[in-house]
């Protein structure tokens, strides 16, 4: 059984701000906003939504299968995927593009501003899901807006849930477009941030937004992450990272733990918990895909959180 994570595959250069965006924003001037950040420390790490996903799905054991597009620069990436043991045969390289690229400010207090050129990910649309005979379960993440549209309909027409998970992808659909994503998906992933704005776009409620797909998880960073199902709201308590470093990537992991729950066919609170977990297990590494705890070493952080064997 093979999850097809639909996203992208990025670069990520990563820079750190050694203060807090507030004390250099003033509120009375952002309609003339025009500010410099000095961040002494600078890394390029392999990211984008489907990368990210992929590698944490495939610690946990999980058989994740690539659907992403690439640029010319994509080499580096490709090699990567091959040394990791990750299928690239859903990845497709546009010629004459840049691979996707988000450059990151992050200050103190772990906010982030980010600049992000999607290159190659506009061309998402040209892949299909068709192509992926052995998916049985996927994932819509952030990707270029034609392919997110495509896939998600495609999922639903060849009878495949998948999760809906728009992520910084959700400015570019109007209220119509992000309803019709629910009518279509089976379940839906957002931050609060991003269900405020799912709300306001839409004009519902998130107990209304529920009733679309078979659940509704919203993540709520350190206070944890609810679930809504079956009109009943499940609370997620978070897991204490060993030490808080780096946010990117944190949701693609959190991400991964749900689709391995959801493919396992466990239950919520089992899921949800998972997908906690390995979002704690990430924020305490730089970057989106250096965090390298076995299988057997996730299970036993498992145990400890929570009191209860994972496998």
């Amino acid at each position: 059984m093979s999850t097809l994570i639909c996203g992208s595959i990025a670069y990520d250069t990563i820079m750190v701000f050694h203060d807090r965006f507030k004390n250099h924003i003033l509120p009375e001037q952002l309609h003339i906003l025009n500010v410099a950040f000095l961040a002494p420390e600078m890394r390029r790490e392999f990211g984008g939504c489907a990368g990210n996903i992929a590698y944490n799905l495939q610690l946990l054991g999980g058989d994740p299968l690539i659907m992403a597009t690439v640029g010319d620069d994509a080499d580096p990436y490709l090699a990567r995927l091959d040394a990791l043991g990750l299928a690239r045969t859903h990845v497709r390289r546009v010629p004459g593009s840049f691979t996707a690229q988000a450059f990151i400010t992050t200050d103190l207090d772990d906010n982030q501003i980010t600049a992000f050129h999607p290159g190659a990910m506009s061309f998402s649309h040209e892949n299909h899901i068709a192509d992926a005979a052995n998916a049985t379960l996927g994932i819509v993440s952030p990707d270029g807006r034609d392919g997110m549209q495509k896939h998600a309909r495609d999922f639903a027409a060849a009878g495949i849930p998948f999760l809906f998970d728009p992520g910084q992808g959700m400015p570019m659909f109007s209220g119509d477009e992000l309803l019709e994503f629910m009518r279509l998906a089976d379940y839906a992933c957002f931050n609060d941030y991003e269900a405020r704005l799912l709300c306001d776009r839409t004009g519902r409620t998130l107990d209304e937004l529920a009733g679309e797909v078979r659940a509704l998880i919203v993540t709520r960073g350190g206070e944890g992450s609810e679930v809504r199902c079956d009109g009943e709201l499940l609370k997620i308590p978070s897991v204490t990272a060993d030490e808080v470093v780096d946010p990117t990537g944190c949701g693609d992991a959190y991400r991964a733990g749900l689709l391995y729950g959801i493919e396992a066919g466990w239950d919520w609170e089992k899921t949800g918990r998972l997908a906690s977990l390995m979002g704690s297990i990430k924020i305490a590494q730089r970057g989106g895909q250096n965090h390298r705890p076995s299988r057997e070493e996730i299970g036993e952080r498992f145990a400890a959180a929570f009191g209860a064997a994972l496998w």
